[in-house]
């Protein structure tokens, strides 16, 4: 069934679109929503997640090799071909991990935006499109929870990985209840006011939750908008209420946030894909994980369709923003920026945060695992040459991240309501630097050594 997409009525006269550009909307959602139906790659996800066996798929590079935790550093050097297999399949659990928790943010954020869009009228098979891309992002956080905890179970063992897993969320829980009623109200209230004069659809989702007493954050979440929010509760409810408040602006904006991921996810996964590709054209073994990866890259670029069709055109439909509104959609891609976005990793070619923190635990219990066998001390001494010291895999991860500023910045460059310093990525620009990198994991390394000494003191 074909569903006509337009305005509203009401706000026709604020769009700076033209008819042709409008129907070029409505039959490029269409298609899309069509196309994405049509296609079985969740289907075939959740059939390969359900069969996998971590023993059948132990002896094979789930990617280039190029795509290995502590790639190109002294250690990966030295590691025999068994520990650089365990090195490949550790990169693809870290970096799948930290991809199922950004698109458990876009499950909640897609349900808030596609129902103001249903709210307003019209947008019909938008709804629905982003309704369904809701269900297939459960079925890819299932399979890579599923298969990445089982490969760091068989290479950690299930005591190193359950203190991983409780090391890297202490962020999460250190100080953080659930948000009180009283300041959700008051966020939503402040939103409001800043949003009056609107007619607005407010998002019939969060008000059922409300309705339920279930708000839509119960605690900071852990993917690329939490991360870059600093795991602030109230901070991302607060875009939270602006993205749902109705105003059909900020709804397209959450959409620029979503193409950062979509962009971010592209610059490691399109690599992964064409593997697979080589791997089939040559009748080669294609592991599970390889062959997910690249189901899921052809799931995302049906995201990506829409989230650049809302994020850089069809904002233009509804009224222009207002200076409120432009400030809260520049904060959320400059937290971005500073967060996501704000550094470089020299142990995991494709991670552009602040430091490596969050990374050192899982190294030091891959160290001292059977793959390895490594003392404490002897951890501490390989991790220091990899985490502190200059080495190739710093160049490989910044020529990606150089890589991945340019799609950024041409992404970017003509939406017209940015800051100078969201426009041309200038944050994200002026973090990546080798040495910034390598000053700043000095000094979380100093800070994780003490722990891990304290510990076995």
């Amino acid at each position: 069934m074909t569903t006509t997409i337009k305005p509203p009525e009401t706000q026709e006269k604020f769009s700076t679109l033209t008819e042709r550009q409008t129907k070029r909307h409505e039959k490029l959602i269409e298609t899309t929503y069509r196309n994405n139906i049509d296609s079985d790659y969740t289907e075939k996800i959740e059939e390969l997640s359900k069969s996998f066996n971590y023993n059948n798929n132990r002896d094979h590079y789930w990617s280039e090799s190029e795509q290995s935790l502590l790639y190109a550093s002294p250690l990966y050097e030295v590691a025999s071909p068994a520990q650089k297999l365990a090195l490949n399949h550790l990169h693809w659990f870290t970096n799948y991990n930290y991809i199922s928790n950004s698109e458990t943010e876009t499950v909640n954020f897609n349900q808030v935006t596609s129902s103001v869009f249903a709210a307003i009228g019209g947008y019909e098979t938008l709804s629905r499109e982003l309704s369904f891309e809701t269900e297939q992002e459960y079925y890819h956080i299932n399979a890579f929870r599923k298969i990445g905890l089982m490969a760091a179970n068989a290479l950690i063992g299930k005591k190193g990985l359950n203190t991983l897993l409780k090391w890297n969320s202490y962020k999460l829980t250190l100080g953080q209840d659930p948000l009180p009623t009283y300041k959700y109200y008051a966020l939503r209230s402040l939103a409001k006011r800043m949003l009056s004069g609107r007619k607005q659809q407010y998002s019939p989702y969060l008000r059922e939750l409300e309705q339920k007493n279930k708000f839509i954050l119960k605690a900071p979440t852990a993917g690329m908008l939490g991360r870059s929010l600093e795991y602030s509760l109230p901070l991302q409810s607060f875009f939270t209420f602006n993205w749902g408040s109705g105003s059909p602006f900020m709804a397209c904006q959450f959409y620029t946030i979503r193409m950062i991921a979509n962009l971010y996810l592209k610059n490691m996964e399109h690599s992964i894909a064409k593997y697979c590709k080589k791997l089939e054209n040559k009748g080669k073994f294609i592991p599970t994980p390889t062959a997910i990866s690249r189901y899921h890259f052809l799931d995302e670029s049906f995201h990506t369709t829409i989230s650049q069709l809302l994020a850089k055109d069809m904002y233009k439909a509804f009224p222009k923003p207002t200076p409120y509104e432009k400030f809260v959609g520049n904060m959320a891609i400059y937290m971005m920026q500073r967060g996501t976005l704000g550094g470089l990793s020299g142990v995991l070619p494709h991670r552009y945060f602040a430091d490596d923190y969050t990374i050192m635990e899982l190294v030091y219990r891959l160290l001292q695992a059977p793959v390895f066998g490594m003392s404490s001390e002897d951890a501490l001494d390989w991790m220091k040459r990899c985490f502190c010291q200059e080495h190739e895999g710093f160049y490989v991860a910044s020529k990606n991240r150089q890589r991945l500023l340019g799609e950024m910045r041409r992404f970017f460059n003509d939406v017209d309501y940015l800051w100078t310093v969201n426009r041309e990525m200038r944050v994200m620009a002026a973090r990546g630097s080798i040495q910034t990198a390598i000053q700043s994991n000095t000094k979380t390394f100093e800070q994780f050594s003490r722990t891990v000494i304290a510990e076995n003191s």
